[in-house]
């Protein structure tokens, strides 16, 4: 059994803050087996939730890290990693989606102690919208240790950041928003002066892979690449896709439902 590691994201920002990403949630098939391949896979622990027999949280020591939500086939929801950002106001974000030509799927609705939306922006990719109603009584993540980044790869690059930007106030300049910054082929933003996500261009809508489809990527920061793949490997899960760079590497690996992830070496996502 592997797990993350804090050491290998020390210039990374946490899931928390006004319009950065707060939270991933796996929406699966097999919530109890889920939970026994990441639990073997990134050492996490689990907790019921607060939204039913069909919700629980994974935690890194006594840290919240993760949501898996067991859906039916009925409700026609992908099996897949998501990664929702917090909003002031879920039902003005949900209404800047539409203006701008993405889909709202689902919400905003009631959910435990905030307000959530599944969306999906102009190319596809699906993300979520959280409002927090009630104060968190969770413990901050470390300051400096993310437990996840984010990857979003979409047609364009340019025209992505503009649609979240608008979306999510990024780059508006207020305290402990995002600042977006081009840099080189990729789009980087930053939260509090921490990179917390990229976004690259060259995927292609109607791609059979959907690797090249548009999507958000959840990364997750581990301590041992090779025993993390392996024990994936062990567990049920596929290697995917290895992609080396001078930064580091980043392995996308298949869970034995059929939901992407990658976990990563490397020490910041920019």
């Amino acid at each position: 059994m592997t797990g993350s590691d804090p050491r290998t994201a020390s210039s990374a920002a946490p899931l928390t803050g006004p319009a950065a990403p707060c939270w991933v949630t796996l929406m699966t098939r097999h919530r109890e087996a889920a939970e026994r391949f990441y639990s073997q896979v990134l050492g996490w622990s689990f907790r019921p939730g607060r939204l039913g027999s069909d919700f629980s949280v994974a935690y890194r020591g006594q840290v919240p890290v993760a949501g898996l939500f067991a859906v039916s086939s009925a409700f026609q929801v992908a099996v897949a990693w998501t990664p929702y950002f917090s909003v002031e106001d879920a039902n003005v974000a949900a209404a800047r989606i539409r203006e701008r030509s993405g889909t709202v799927a689902v919400g905003p609705l009631t959910l435990g102690k905030g307000r959530g939306v599944l969306a999906s922006d102009r190319d596809g990719a699906a993300f979520g919208l959280w409002e927090r109603t009630e104060p968190s009584t969770s413990p901050p993540a470390p300051a400096d240790h993310a437990h996840a980044w984010l990857r979003l790869r979409t047609r364009n690059a340019f025209d992505a950041a503009i649609f979240y930007g608008e979306v999510l106030d990024w780059a508006s300049g207020r305290p402990g928003g995002c600042d977006v910054a081009y840099e080189g082929e990729e789009v980087i933003v930053r939260c509090g002066g921490h990179p917390l996500a990229r976004i690259s261009s060259g995927a292609v809508e109607s791609a059979v892979d959907p690797l090249v489809r548009p999507h958000w990527q959840v990364q997750f920061p581990v301590a041992d690449l090779a025993e993390t793949v392996a024990a994936a490997e062990r567990h049920g899960g596929t290697l995917v896709e290895d992609r080396t760079g001078f930064e580091g590497t980043e392995v996308t690996l298949r869970d034995p439902d059929g939901a992407l992830f990658a976990v990563t070496d490397v020490r910041s996502p920019a």
